[in-house]
């Protein structure tokens, strides 16, 4: 990568005999296990409803069959991240896709509720191991400049598509197949991830050992602010669990991060978050992530319950997105070459906020050609822009020992802020929506099942008011996002001429 946008230390003449031979196939094999683990984050959303008919599960259970990946995977990564330091990232990256595969095995054949989340937890846990490594293979197996730029762009693009495609797909799967394939599906991705590991190399391993006792300390405190989090939202944070959930939560990362400056061997070394630019990257990323998530929340819910789509449609209504985030992210591959990065993600910033502002003016009669897919293609194609700067900004620099708690604690500050974002926008959501009708989305589910038109039509208005406050609210954290891009992430060098080899060379 140019040295504008470094994701590493200068390979020494080991790293360097170790690049890849087969780079094409390399970054495939990376790309679709980026894919796989981030579309199963939304794949099952829209399927909720056929899990819930076909295993008889409660309300308050069918959350978890979301929650129990999205709390894992988020807790795990950082572990997942230092494992893959200290044991081999090729052969960590391959136990985590092996544990993905066989969770979704018994998650596509779970014949009750307890099961399938136990699945999901398992997939959570396979997806945490293997999303860091990935991550942090492209940095064993491509060098820097424009190779490592283009796999970089590769690998933000599938974090972005992946979770749209995740809504595409589980809308077709489960309207034509069955909602069981929605995990059923991964077992032929897995395996041609797994076949293609041959081509990944191997890095040089950390000297170091695994820090138990602060993994320990720093997962729990992790698994419990994101279900603090994601309980929070649900619960509008008022519940006992959940402050307690949040207090503990509290003190045991600030124990985590007590011992990690103390410690020989950290399980996150804290000479990562020293350097401002990089600190400052992983803030805007967490702030993404807060509003990309919320914003499928909210479209999904507003397509469904407001303009009545069925699976399927919702699922293709959200093409726009991929469309956006496909065009814009190999453009910024490109142009992080010749401008620093938060020159390319703090413009891509403001315009997704822009087309969050857009969505603010829906109605329950908005058109899908003339409001809803403009605003959608413009929100993804200002993400396009900012995801593959901010991925590379948070790994710039990074020592090569280091590469995998950075790209740990990368992923773990997106799920981290999608928990809050979810959660913090339903609740002001919520709040909105109450002050046209109370309870307006207990109403809205009673009414549709009284055949209360009228009354339906007056929860669909309610509910739009406060999904359009919500989107609002994104906009809002994606501009504080390019703020923090523009003045606090620093310019770095542009590339060297040396380094400008393509990808297929």
């Amino acid at each position: 990568m140019s040295s504008a946008v470094q994701t590493g230390a200068s390979p020494g003449p080991v790293a360097a005999a170790g690049f890849s031979r087969r780079p094409v196939l390399a970054l495939l094999v990376i790309a679709a296990a980026e894919l796989m683990v981030v579309l199963d984050a939304t794949i099952v959303n829209i399927a909720l409803p056929s899990i819930q008919s076909g295993l008889d599960m409660s309300d308050g259970n069918l959350a978890w069959v979301v929650n129990a990946y999205a709390v894992t995977f988020g807790g795990l990564m950082l572990l997942g991240g230092r494992a893959g330091d200290l044991f081999g990232r090729r052969r960590v990256f391959r136990l985590g896709i092996v544990t993905f595969v066989l969770a979704s095995v018994l998650g596509g054949l779970a014949p009750n509720e307890a099961l399938l989340i136990c699945a999901r937890v398992l997939q959570g846990v396979g997806a945490a191991v293997a999303a860091p490594t990935a991550l942090a293979l492209i940095a064993t197996n491509f060098p820097e400049g424009k190779q490592r730029n283009r796999a970089m762009g590769a690998y933000a693009a599938m974090a972005g598509v992946g979770s749209v495609l995740g809504l595409i797909l589980g809308g077709l799967l489960t309207e034509y197949l069955d909602w069981r394939w929605v995990l059923l599906v991964n077992i032929p991705i897995g395996i041609a991830v797994l076949a293609g590991t041959t081509v990944l190399e191997e890095a040089d391993r950390d000297n170091g050992r695994l820090d138990l006792a602060g993994a320990a300390v720093g997962t729990a405190g992790l698994l419990c602010l994101i279900y603090g989090v994601t309980r929070g939202g649900q619960t509008h944070w008022t519940g006992l669990v959940t402050a307690m959930c949040l207090a503990v939560a509290a003190v045991l990362l600030v124990l985590f991060m007590e011992r990690q400056a103390r410690i020989a061997h950290p399980m996150l070394p804290l000479r990562i978050l020293k350097d401002r630019s990089r600190a400052g990257t992983y803030a805007a990323l967490l702030l993404t992530g807060f509003g990309m998530f919320s914003t499928f929340y909210f479209l999904t819910f507003y397509m469904q319950h407001v303009l009545d789509y069925g699976a399927v449609r919702t699922g293709l209504a959200y093409l726009p997105f991929s469309v956006g985030i496909g065009m814009t992210a190999p453009i910024a591959s490109k142009l992080v070459v010749k401008l620093p990065p938060r020159w390319v993600a703090g413009p891509g910033l403001v315009v997704a906020a822009t087309g969050m502002f857009w969505l603010s003016r829906l109605t329950p009669h908005s058109s899908y050609t003339a409001t809803l897919m403009p605003a959608m293609f413009v929100t993804a194609a200002g993400l396009g822009c900012a995801f593959v700067p901010l991925t590379l900004g948070a790994v710039r620099g990074v020592d090569e020992a280091d590469s995998g708690s950075a790209s740990g604690l990368l992923n773990t500050a997106q799920q981290i802020g999608g928990a809050l974002g979810v959660a913090g926008l339903a609740m002001l959501a919520a709040t909105f929506a109450d002050t046209r009708l109370p309870r307006a989305g207990l109403v809205y589910n009673d009414a549709v099942d009284q055949g209360d038109t009228a009354l339906v039509v007056r929860a669909q208005a309610a509910m739009t008011y406060g999904f359009t406050r919500a989107f609002i609210g994104g906009a809002v954290v994606f501009l504080a996002a390019a703020l923090i891009m523009t003045f606090v992430v620093t310019d770095g060098k542009r590339e060297t001429p040396s380094s400008r080899d393509g990808l297929g060379q």
